[in-house]
């Protein structure tokens, strides 16, 4: 039996808003997002030596998560023509045309709002702000800005990537600490070498996007040894938390083998550059940040359940 025209129609009809809801997700770039709003999480655990209160961890969560997808599809939205010309990004859903820059403009707008309206009636409007605060110079002071008007367009720009840890804290403690600002300073630093070894290997996308990344600017040579002097730099830094008190051995162990293998990368890469090195530098400095901040938060409940088994027995 063959099916009706109104059966073709109404699968039809399913299938595009599949499709639909597909593209409209891949604005919020999903894997950057997911990153994000771990970062936020382990920010959140960090600021309390006892459990994140759970209307607290779902609505700064979520209200995190919604900021960081806003700013991704305002991102989207700017960067339609670049996006065109690289082949990278050319099968995003603008310049395919899948979606109006119309269509995500209001999306983003829509993303913005409510997770506003989370965070400033359901979490703290200290964390509104600054969570607006980083949406704003994400989308628009650094693409805007700066991604096209200087080499240093990641470091300067890596700031607003660098926040989601101190909007975690500030979700849970109501301020900002020496110890926000050092998961702060962690990604900071992280974000050059992480994203230069994403543009070694894609230069000639940002080439013929004129966009002024490091190896389009100074040559590949250049971006090698900056991505090996900033990931020494990050080794240093990746250590205070030690220094400080903030973790103890639990995190450096783990810290010194993660650092040990993202310099040999970096070393590797200075030495001997391939794209596929650059390609395998790239990910893992993905896994590397993620293992860095699992470690801060095993560490933390690791050294409370000491402190309170040392409190039970003595």
């Amino acid at each position: 039996m063959k099916p009706s025209s109104a059966s073709i129609a109404s699968t039809a009809r399913v299938r595009s808003s599949r499709s639909a809801a597909h593209e409209y997700f891949s604005l919020t770039k999903p894997k950057v997002v997911s990153l994000i709003v771990f970062t936020a999480i382990v920010g959140m655990f960090l600021s309390t030596p006892v459990m994140v209160p759970w209307h607290i961890l779902i609505l700064a969560t979520l209200g995190i998560g919604l900021a960081a997808g806003s700013a991704a599809a305002i991102n989207h939205v700017l960067e339609r023509d670049s996006d065109a010309l690289m082949m990278r990004t050319r099968k995003r859903p603008l310049p395919t045309g899948q979606l109006t820059s119309r269509q995500a403009i209001v999306f983003a707008g829509l993303l913005a709002v409510i997770a506003m309206l989370i965070l400033v009636f359901g979490v703290n409007m200290l964390t509104a702000v600054l969570t607006f605060a980083t949406l704003i110079g994400y989308s628009v002071v650094y693409t805007v800005f700066l991604k096209c008007a200087t080499s240093q367009n990641i470091v300067i720009g890596g700031a607003a990537g660098a926040a989601p840890p101190v909007l975690g804290w500030t979700a849970v403690a109501g301020e900002v600490t020496s110890d926000a600002l050092l998961l702060f300073l962690i990604i900071f630093v992280w974000t050059p070498p992480h994203f230069w070894a994403l543009a070694l290997y894609r230069h000639q996308d940002y080439a013929n996007a004129s966009i002024p990344m490091l190896p389009v600017t100074h040559g590949r040579q250049f971006t090698q040894l900056y991505i090996l002097l900033y990931t020494i730099l990050l080794v240093a830094v990746t250590l205070m938390p030690f220094a400080t008190r903030m973790s103890g051995m639990i995190y450096l162990i783990g810290a010194l083998v993660l650092n040990g293998i993202f310099l040999y990368y970096a070393w590797k890469l200075y030495r001997d550059y391939s794209d596929g090195l650059a390609r395998k530098t790239f990910g893992y400095s993905i896994q590397y940040l993620a293992a860095l901040f699992a470690l801060l938060l095993i560490d933390h409940y690791s050294i409370l359940i000491t402190e309170t088994l040392q409190t039970a027995l003595y």
